[in-house]
């Protein structure tokens, strides 16, 4: 009892003004006992909806919860946290002294993750983004759970001081309601009877005995700062989780998938691309997909249009642009001006000669993809043919997307085998219907005139449509067959009138691409690939087309 206190011998009546100050000490004792928060990571409501709806899209997430709920207590709070770290731009803990005991293991749980090496490198793939923040705790969980059962005698020691932190609140509202009853008893002189005064002692006594247990157990639960075990693995989940986003994210970049359009995507469409993405038949080749289409950005910046090049030397022609100075002096004569409009009329004006690029085309373009079964044969780096084959097509698809430029995918074998997938210009590249396009693979032999004549076909639509000419086929085989001369009569009738061009690319076959053959017959341009690994064998399409 405080010194001063007006108080009478035990049982008498004592002054409602002291049993107030003897309860307050305690009462205010108690309340900072029983403060502590049930998070560790400083979060607004913004960040909990952020959690909630994610949580609510996932059904992973509410699996993870309910498994390390049924042997865990307080998890769906441990999640929240896991979650937030990764989430949150700058994620701050709080102290440990502001915790709830109770909450004491998923604060060391936390910390190590955030102490980790490798977190830095995963927030820097999942900050802002939910999705990618839920991943990062689904790659978590078989650690998480580990360190939760490596955390149980911590635990247990948490929940002992949480149930101590409970008693000194009940034992802090018992003083309440001991001197909210002496307050109705007291007289108007404030004076309390002995009963009701006593009843207030005892209450301060076992609140001042709740509020020293909880103080005690709290300062053995603060004591132990980490738990054995559980950073190493934290260290070993956050570089798993690290490795996990970085591989998403750059699948995500090779497939031509931009940031923008992932924050836009739905959760559980996201997932299931992802999925796709991860099991298709080109998963392995994403790395290739990704330099070829790097590459072709490359070459884009160097492409050229209508420009002279380098100057060789002189030749004759019509074109004004390029006739040389003594050509024009004869146009300051009066005498020779026939004589200069005669050699135009010929086309035997003096020219500068160039030689450079190609001008670029302003048709469709389209990639002729062998995929007969000898397109399954690998070759340096394990790359096959076909990998190699389809990067290529997916490059030309941006080519073409860059340019405003149709872009048709014609999957091609045997005669009676052949998909097309068309790419209009005016409309967003649809994913899924890419992947479909880099996915099929027809098998059996190979044909050249069904997949050309179906480009042919749709040239020829096109110049019928927009009048549009000048586009570009790009053939992309491993394999020689023939053509009939009735067939390469109208081919070469379509080429001059629509005045397309055809790439050809012999794939792992230099005898295809050799001078003779009958795709050297039907080329404009053709190159022979071997080393699959180097997608600069095929740079200069990307500066011509």
């Amino acid at each position: 009892m405080e010194e001063g206190a007006e108080v009478t011998a035990g049982g008498a009546a004592s002054r409602l003004g002291v049993l107030a100050d003897l309860a307050g000490t305690w009462l205010a004792r108690s309340a900072a006992a029983t403060a502590g928060h049930t998070g560790a990571v400083v979060a607004d409501r913004f960040d909990r909806i952020a959690w909630r709806d994610t949580c609510e899209q996932s059904a992973a997430l509410r699996e993870l919860a309910d498994e390390l709920g049924a042997g865990h207590t307080h998890t769906a709070d441990l999640l929240t946290d896991v979650f937030l770290a990764a989430y949150k731009a700058a994620p701050r803990l709080r102290e440990r002294a502001e915790m709830a005991p109770s909450r004491l293991v998923n604060h060391r749980v936390v910390t190590a993750l955030l102490e980790a090496p490798d977190f830095a490198e995963l927030h820097r793939e999942t900050a802002g983004d939910p999705y990618a923040a839920a991943m990062a705790v689904l790659a978590q969980g078989t650690a998480l759970r580990r360190m939760l059962d490596d955390s149980r005698s911590a635990r247990d020691r948490d929940e002992r001081a949480e149930r101590a932190r409970r008693e000194a609140g009940d034992a802090a509202d018992a003083v309440a309601e001991a001197l909210r009853q002496a307050a109705e008893e007291a007289d108007e002189n404030g004076t309390v009877p002995g009963p009701a005064a006593d009843a207030v002692r005892r209450a301060v006594e076992g609140a001042e005995a709740a509020a020293d247990r909880a103080a005690s157990d709290a300062a053995r639960s603060l004591a132990v700062a980490a738990v054995p075990g559980v950073r190493a693995a934290a260290r070993g989940a956050v570089a798993k989780s690290a490795s996990a986003a970085r591989e998403e994210a750059a699948l995500m970049r090779a497939w031509g998938v931009g940031s923008g359009e992932l924050e836009r995507m739905p959760f559980d469409e996201r997932a299931r691309l992802a999925e796709r993405l991860r099991t298709g038949r080109l998963a392995e080749w994403a790395e290739l997909i990704g330099r070829f289409r790097q590459m072709a950005d490359g070459e884009r910046a160097r492409k050229v249009e209508n420009t002279t090049g380098e100057l060789i030397g002189g030749t004759l022609g019509d074109d004004l642009s390029r006739v040389i100075p003594s050509e024009l002096a004869n146009l300051g004569l009066p005498a020779l001006r026939a004589v200069f409009a005669a050699r135009y009329a010929a086309g035997e004006l003096m020219l500068y000669d160039s030689q450079g690029e190609q001008a670029t085309g302003r048709g469709a373009v389209i990639a002729c993809v062998d995929t007969s079964h000898s397109m399954y044969e690998a070759g340096p780096g394990g790359i096959t043919r076909e990998a190699w084959a389809k990067a290529c097509a997916l490059a030309l698809l941006d080519q073409a997307r860059h340019a405003g430029r149709d872009f048709v995918g014609i999957v091609f074998s045997a005669a009676d085998q052949l998909r097309v997938f068309r790419f209009p210009a005016g409309r967003p590249a649809d994913l899924a219907r890419t992947l479909d396009f880099a996915e099929t693979f027809l098998g059996g032999g190979t044909s050249y005139q069904r997949p050309l004549s179906a480009a042919g076909a749709l040239l020829e639509e096109e110049f019928n449509d927009a009048a549009r000419t000048r586009g570009d086929i790009v053939m992309l085989t491993d394999d020689d067959c023939g053509v009939t001369e009735a067939w390469m009569r109208d081919w070469n009738e379509a080429k001059r009138r629509l005045g397309f061009r055809v790439f050809g690319v012999g794939i792992g076959a230099p005898r295809v691409a050799a001078a003779g053959s009958v795709l050297a017959a039907l080329c404009d341009n053709l190159r022979s690939v071997e080393d699959f690994t180097d997608v600069h064998a095929a740079a200069d399409l990307f500066r011509v087309i």
